[in-house]
């Protein structure tokens, strides 16, 4: 069996949403989040076309989007039960099998039992019984986040080790056996790991992809803080010496892009936000990146610029989802096209 991840920025077919419900962990600012979903909608449709599961009525949100100049023919919608509206956790992951797009769906238990799960579980299933997915699906018996995991597209894996080995995911597999349904079912020939690296108010064990993103297979962006006050610097700084000390398939040192870390964002109770840039979304023709009405906002725009030659930087204000935690690649899930090219290993 010869698989291979596709990298994010090989061509897409569509982006995944699920929709928050009315009766969800956003009901309390329901507005402001419906809000910042349909800007997300526009912004993507205007790039490739747009697939939303809703718990609530189809035909309210469509007019809603269309209204809001979504065009029809990119967008496509479905009535799915969902917990919550992290697609990146609970969508599928698309790998290429012998060739062949395939979806994998992994299963989702909230984050290692933290929250409720039972309906994002079921989720990509369902969208499969009603025909919204393009390629077949195959169920994976083995607890997998979508925003625990980053690739090049030819065969690394980069992902921290504290969340892909955490007790609560897969108990009773030890590290080996896990490495190796990775590379199993991703077609991963290598395997890096971060040890460091950490935003405060994060709930998911440290997803790869708040702290550390690939923008093409020799190129690493990550989360930077250099306020030495700031109580991130010394965990973000340690996780800059390790990713300095990765190599690539070839030998040589990945070229690395700091990015600032905005000004601290906080709940109702005073909790600290995972406000930060490494959680852009790359589309075709496009890079969306979180922003939060910050002067680092445009500072993260222009360093990661140079790094997606021929995509526009979109700025997309994330100031309401970042109340639950999560940011632009957290609520989304690029389906990649038939046509994407897999690299070989490198």
């Amino acid at each position: 069996m010869n698989r291979r991840l596709p990298a994010e920025w090989a061509p897409q077919a569509a982006v995944l949403l699920t929709w928050p419900r009315a009766d969800g962990d956003f009901a309390d600012a329901l507005s402001e989040v419906v809000d910042n979903f349909t800007r997300l909608t526009l912004t993507i449709a205007r790039f490739e076309p747009v697939w939303i599961s809703t718990a609530d009525d189809p035909a309210a949100l469509r007019c809603r989007l269309l209204d809001a100049g979504v065009p029809e023919s990119r967008l496509r919608l479905w009535q799915v039960p969902n917990d919550d509206v992290w697609t990146r956790d609970h969508g599928p992951v698309t790998v290429f099998e012998n060739g062949a797009p395939l979806h994998l769906d992994f299963r989702f238990n909230g984050w290692g039992g933290k929250f409720p799960h039972a309906r994002d579980d079921a989720l990509t299933a369902r969208l499969a019984q009603l025909g919204a997915l393009p390629f077949p699906l195959r169920r994976v018996d083995f607890v997998l986040e979508g925003g625990a995991i980053e690739t090049d597209g030819a065969g690394t894996l980069l992902s921290m080790q504290r969340c892909l080995f955490h007790h609560s995911r897969n108990p009773g597999l030890d590290r080996s056996r896990i490495a190796s349904v990775l590379r199993e079912q991703l077609g991963c020939t290598r395997l890096l790991w971060l040890t460091r690296g950490d935003l405060l108010g994060d709930d998911t064990d440290g997803h790869i992809d708040t702290l550390a993103r690939f923008c093409d297979p020799a190129t690493i962006a990550y989360q930077a803080c250099d306020d030495r006050d700031d109580p991130h610097f010394a965990e973000l700084a340690a996780m800059r010496r390790e990713l300095e000390a990765l190599r690539r398939a070839d030998g040589a040192p990945y070229a690395l892009i700091p990015l600032p870390l905005p000004r601290s964002l906080h709940d109702a109770g005073g909790r600290r936000l995972p406000a930060g840039y490494a959680n852009f979304l790359i589309l075709n023709g496009a890079v969306l990146l979180p922003t939060y009405t910050d002067p680092a906002d445009a500072v993260a725009a222009e360093r990661l610029r140079p790094a997606f030659p021929g995509r526009e930087i979109v700025g997309v204000d994330c100031r309401a989802l970042i109340r639950q935690s999560g940011s632009l690649h957290c609520v989304s899930m690029q389906i990649p096209s038939s046509q994407a090219v897999i690299a070989a290993d490198g």
